[in-house]
């Protein structure tokens, strides 16, 4: 679990066709169902992200952590 494997983030975000509902976004990294939280946080300092996705459609979240506007893409990657 936490600590036994390395976060995953990416330089470039993950892009997902959405559905409407409740979802809960990885803010760790350590997630295997990434962008979505699995608990693997349990036992660290982070906890996931609620997004409320109102409507079905194509999203991009956030694969580096860094944006100011997570959990989606702002395009801060670019930067790192």
């Amino acid at each position: 679990m936490p600590g036994s494997k390395e976060p995953q983030y990416q330089k470039k975000p993950i892009v997902v066709n959405e559905t409407a509902g409740t979802k809960f976004y990885c803010l760790c990294g350590l997630s295997e169902n990434q962008p979505y939280c699995d608990g693997s946080h349990k036992g660290t300092n982070c906890s996931p992200v609620r997004v409320e996705i109102k409507e079905d459609r194509r999203v991009a979240y956030c694969g580096c952590r860094m944006s100011k506007e997570l959990p989606f893409c702002d395009g801060t990657h670019t930067y790192l």
